[in-house]
């Protein structure tokens, strides 16, 4: 291999010196690593000063800097017109000769060996901010052309939606950014990894921690492979910790490039590294450590017995104060509704564990690894629209489609939001959803034939666990009895809700799209209004029956609290009692009960039942060779739901189970509440008696509190989001969906605004608002009041027969607070964006659950 030398354009790795200017944060970390004597592999960087001629050269400054001066990151239509623009002119030019030849010079110095390119900007991996992912890497380039073209799409990446969007959220000008190039030797590892010489997410320096998998890093950065993880105590340097991941899969070269491979049998469960590599890696992370003055994360790999350092870059603060976000991991869309009511708060690390058990069973298809359907922003549950959408495109789905037929489960969404596709090719996404898709399918068609006896039998299984944890006095028997009991158990009644909710296959959706094709939205309502009274009781009006049952003394108190006590307001989130646990709440509800507000309950209903009767005389009169099909197709869409509610009410039934093991869990483990701050692995692990570090539990419950404060959260969001920024300003809080939906009337008249929705619940209703944020403020509403709220679930229903109408902030045509209005014949107008911004409490409304249509009155 020829020596390489220093040009214009070209700094070797091995050669000290070079500053961040021109190197970029990546290639200076490189650098001053070779410097320092660490096993980085050779390469050269292509210093900014070969971007600047590029952009020179083919006069593309000037129309940067005009597309840039007035971006705003907030207009996301318009940030993807202008990274569109620029990345069309880095495409189309031409690279200047003199850097062509220097890259071939650089190249054939390397031995034109199979090369990995990696952007380093100036304004990434740097002390201040970590811009780690915002740039692209090309990995396992073979030859000049696509290394020349490798370069310029690394050029093209600094100007990519996602980068303008975070740099211009971290105040970094876009006059500031150049970029270079890093070309280093690809090495084919036979372990690789990431190690972090301070917690990523508490920011606590106690430990180094190591993830490593078998194959080439990129499918532990990427998150295809579940790794192993090695736990290292800073000050003893021993060993603390260590679990054993499922490493199914593995990054390999092939003549295709990186692909993913199946990891042999005997591999799979046997640890990437010993525990003598473990420490000697944590020996050379805090080494690396030195080298920078402050906690870094490197990536490497090891051949035999050599380890070789890929990168390394500082771990700054400001990666770590919002740990609980997802948003972070790509340009995608999100969505709260439907998923925010089931779940409407901060998840506290306990449950978020448990959730996620449930929604993998649950929601088996609805990922592509590593890109998963769902996630957490600022610790509240969001659904990944993106992830949907391109399944669905799989299916022959296109966009206008999806976005019609979600509309009933997640709302509209407006035709500027875009729906950023997922970065995966048709083959993988086969490849991910196929065999999983057909393995679900059988799970079906096995547990469906078992639902009615699972339904039967299930109550009485939750109330024996209970009693049976309770009675436990050792933390290795809980464990024993998590494993051996609890797990299975909790699997099983994932994969029935699951069971239930997919054996009607898209019916629950295309039925009522169906019938507001033929009668309209209206007509739709008119006809599933009052929907028990065809199926049978839906599970959504349990608190009601109950409380209904409880007061004409056919049950007593712990009867209720027996067959509805998992039911309320915080039902997945297990750090919070059920109401069954709480005599004061059962207490309360009985005491906001009158006999008036029942009587009217059951005039509303009988009068429903009316309702739907002339709704299909007419839809029979209008389309009589349609009706009878569209009327058992209902029938079936009824029941289905009326099974899908039961089933979901026992997955929540068996949280109540889960509360009751993390509860003694705590007892038996000194920990107390703090057990909720644990993952569930980290439960097990405090049940045998490695307790983490109260340092990292009193951090954990900081970030649960700052996100806790914070205002509700818009319903949609796409990209990067930053909770605390967009809480400091108040002009930005609002819904995408409420932006053109809310305004204000002109003068003279007696509307004052009005807010626009879905129209949950046909009917026109005028009343006093009483926004009410907490169920625990239910007092508050009055017989007659018009109940405003930024969304409900099962917890809330009790309220409903006092309110005169509903009106949320989030939902849908299908959501909880639209079911039970319909139910009770009230009003509602749901999913407004905005409606708890607009409406004051106390305020003069008029509800037309109709047409959408809320309008605040003139005093």
């Amino acid at each position: 291999m020829a020596v390489m030398t220093h040009t214009d354009f070209i700094h070797p790795l091995n050669v000290p010196g070079g500053e961040l200017s021109l190197l970029g944060g990546k290639g200076e970390a490189l650098v001053r690593l070779t410097e320092a004597g660490f096993n980085v592999p050779d390469g050269f960087c292509l210093t900014t000063d070969a971007y600047t001629a590029f952009v020179a050269a083919n006069g593309l400054g000037p129309v940067i800097a005009d597309l840039t001066r007035t971006l705003d990151p907030d207009d996301l239509a318009a940030v993807e017109r202008v990274s569109g623009i620029i990345t069309t002119g880095f495409e189309a030019g031409d690279v200047p000769s003199s850097v062509v030849n220097q890259v071939r010079g650089g190249y054939a110095a390397l031995g034109h060996v199979r090369v990995g390119v990696r952007s380093s900007a100036t304004t990434e991996d740097l002390p201040t901010a970590s811009f780690a992912g915002q740039q692209d890497s090309f990995l396992d380039i073979g030859d000049i052309g696509s290394l020349l073209q490798a370069v310029r799409r690394c050029w093209a990446s600094v100007w990519s939606p996602r980068a303008l969007v975070y740099r211009a959220r971290q105040g970094v000008s876009n006059a500031d950014v150049a970029v270079a190039v890093v070309v280093q030797r690809m090495i084919n590892a036979q372990v690789s990894g990431v190690l972090f010489t301070v917690d990523p997410v508490t920011g606590l320096d106690s430990a180094i921690t190591i993830n490593s998998a078998w194959g080439l890093g990129q499918a532990v950065v990427d998150g295809d492979v579940s790794p192993d993880t090695f736990v290292i105590d800073r000050r003893s340097g021993r060993l603390t910790k260590q679990r054993t991941g499922t490493k199914e899969v593995m990054a390999v070269r092939s003549a295709r490039g990186i692909t993913l491979a199946r990891v042999p049998q005997n591999l799979r469960h046997r640890p990437s590294l010993s525990k003598a590599q473990a420490l000697r890696l944590a020996r050379l992370g805090r080494r690396i450590e030195a080298v920078f003055q402050q906690p870094v994360d490197v990536e490497w790999c090891r051949v035999d017995s050599e380890l070789h350092v890929l990168q390394a870059r500082p771990v700054t603060a400001a990666g770590r104060t919002d740990p609980w976000n997802d948003s972070y991991r790509g340009d995608f869309l999100w969505s709260n509704t439907n998923v925010g009511e089931a779940i409407p708060d901060v998840m506290t690390p306990a449950s978020w564990s448990m959730v996620q058990v449930f929604l993998r069973d649950a929601m088996a298809t609805a990922s592509i690894p590593p890109y998963v359907g769902y996630g957490r922003i600022a610790g509240h549950i969001y659904l990944n629209v993106s992830v949907m959408k391109t399944l669905s495109g799989i299916v022959g789905v296109n966009e206008k489609s999806f976005r019609s037929l979600t509309e009933e489960v997640f709302g509209h969404l407006p035709d500027d939001v875009v729906i950023p596709p997922v970065p995966a090719s048709w083959s993988t996404v086969m490849r991910s959803v196929v065999p999983v898709g057909l393995h679900v399918l059988s799970e079906v068609h096995r547990d469906v034939r078992k639902l009615d006896d699972y339904l039967a039998e299930h109550p009485a299984l939750c109330s024996r666990r209970r009693t049976e944890i309770a009675e436990i006095t050792e933390p290795a028997a809980l464990a024993r009895m998590w494993r051996k009991t609890l797990e299975p158990e909790f699997h099983k009644a994932s994969l029935m809700l699951s069971a239930a909710t997919r054996s009607s296959g898209a019916s629950f959706v295309t039925t009522r799209k169906r019938l507001q094709g033929m009668v309209g939205p209206i007509g739709a309502n008119a006809v599933t209004t009052g929907l028990g009274g065809e199926a049978g009781q839906l599970a959504s009006m349990d608190l009601i029956k109950g409380l209904d049952l409880l007061d004409a003394g056919k049950i007593d108190e712990a009867t209720f609290n027996e067959r509805y006590g998992h039911r309320g307001p915080h039902e997945f989130e297990i750090s919070q009692p059920r109401s069954g646990e709480d005599p004061a709440w059962l207490s309360a509800q009985r005491g906001q009960r009158t006999p008036e507000v029942q009587a009217g309950v059951e005039a509303r209903q009988e009068k429903q039942a009316q309702v739907r009767e002339l709704a299909w005389i007419r839809l029979g009169r209008k389309f009589p060779l349609q009706a009878w099909v569209v009327r058992r197709q209902v029938a079936q869409w009824g029941r289905i739901a009326r099974n899908r509610e039961l089933a979901r009410s026992e997955v929540i039934r068996y949280f109540w189970v889960l509360r009751a093991f993390a509860l003694r869990a705590g007892e038996l483990t000194g920990l107390g509440d703090d057990i909720f701050f644990l993952e569930l692995p980290e439960i097990l692990d405090a049940l045998a008696g490695d307790v983490l570090d109260a340092d990292e539990i009193k951090l954990r419950r900081k970030v649960y509190d700052d996100y806790v404060a914070l205002p509700p959260l818009p319903g949609l969001i796409r990209g990067r989001f930053d909770p605390f920024a967009w809480a400091k300003n108040p002009s930005s809080r609002v819904d995408p969906r409420a932006v053109s939906a809310s305004e204000k009337a002109p003068a003279g008249g007696d509307v004052a605004a009005t807010v626009s929705g879905f129209p949950g619940s046909a009917g026109i209703v005028e009343g006093t608002a009483r926004v009410i944020i907490s169920a625990a403020e239910g007092a508050r509403l009055k017989p007659g009041d018009i109940l405003v709220t930024n969304v409900t679930n099962v917890g809330w229903t009790p309220l409903f027969p006092r309110a005169a109408a509903v009106v949320t902030n989030v939902g849908a045509p299908l959501s909880h607070a639209a079911i039970v209005a319909r139910e009770l014949g009230i009003p509602a107008v749901v999913g407004c964006g905005n409606a708890t911004e607009v409406i004051a409490d106390g305020d003069r409304v008029r509800v037309d659950g109709s047409t959408g249509r809320v309008s605040v009155l003139r005093s």
